[in-house]
């Protein structure tokens, strides 16, 4: 008798086959890049094909968008932070058929706050006049939960991206993107599901924006976070991030196998 008896299986049962990887196209936000995503991607596990899209690389919103078409799949799972999810959200909106589905961390569909918008406007203003010499202290105080001020590895690669990316990136992508129309009334032409992350204390995106995002898409799943998370999620609160978008995909994969088994 074996040691290890084998498990009694239905011959009529289909034969399971190795799980196909869930490639994700991931978009940063203003003044990031892949690094971005580099607490989040190894929790995200070995079925999720993580690939990034080099937005710092556009110096202009027409360049932003080809580069979104062209680093994402002909049907993606497109993932989006902050200026990244509104440029997903206009992506999808612009190529429906080329989204399966949208994740939006951080940010709202009704564009910049005015309070965000004056501040930018600062920093050009500052910018066009000085040299760059990084993330302030004061800017930090903007992005991130005050639990995260002092934690170094947090504060370092942003700042770090601050400064490899530099004042040229920083001055076109905020000149190019600071006009953000208000897109929440064409959110119901959105079919694909779309999975909606943001922080309650969230100074630059007001958490009511994204629950009324939610109210507008026809597949929305909306997941906020209480504690401990400001504008920076995916560094902030890269394990409830994963969890959120494991989940999230799961079910959209669940779903189309359904749907492929009924045809």
């Amino acid at each position: 008798m074996p040691l290890f008896p084998r498990p009694k299986t239905d011959v009529n049962s289909p034969i399971p086959t190795p799980q196909a990887r869930t490639r994700v196209d991931c978009i940063p936000g203003t003044l990031c890049d892949a690094r971005m995503w580099s607490r989040l991607t190894p929790l995200l596990g070995d079925n999720i094909d993580v690939r990034h899209v080099p937005l710092h690389e556009a110096r202009t919103r027409a360049q932003m968008q080809a580069l979104i078409a062209s680093h994402s799949a002909e049907a993606s799972h497109l993932v989006g932070f902050s200026l990244g999810a509104y440029l997903a959200l206009e992506h999808a909106l612009a190529h429906p058929r080329r989204v399966k589905s949208l994740t939006l961390v951080a940010n709202s569909a009704r564009g910049l706050q005015p309070e965000e918008i004056a501040a930018r406007q600062r920093i050009v203003a500052m910018l066009e006049r000085n040299a760059y010499a990084g993330i302030t202290r004061q800017r930090l105080r903007e992005l991130l939960h005050p639990s995260h001020l002092d934690d170094g590895a947090i504060t370092g690669l942003i700042q770090q991206m601050g400064l490899d990316l530099g004042k040229e990136v920083l001055l076109s992508q905020f000149i190019t993107t600071i006009d953000r129309p208000d897109l929440m009334a064409r959110l119901p032409e959105l079919a694909c599901p779309v999975l909606i992350v943001g922080a309650e204390n969230d100074k630059l995106v007001h958490p009511d924006d994204l629950r009324a995002m939610a109210a507008c898409l026809p597949q929305a799943t909306l997941h906020m976070i209480g504690d401990d998370c400001g504008h920076m999620v995916p560094l902030e609160a890269p394990a409830v991030l994963a969890e959120a978008m494991l989940a999230f995909l799961a079910h959209g994969r669940t779903i189309g196998a359904a749907a492929q088994f009924q045809r």
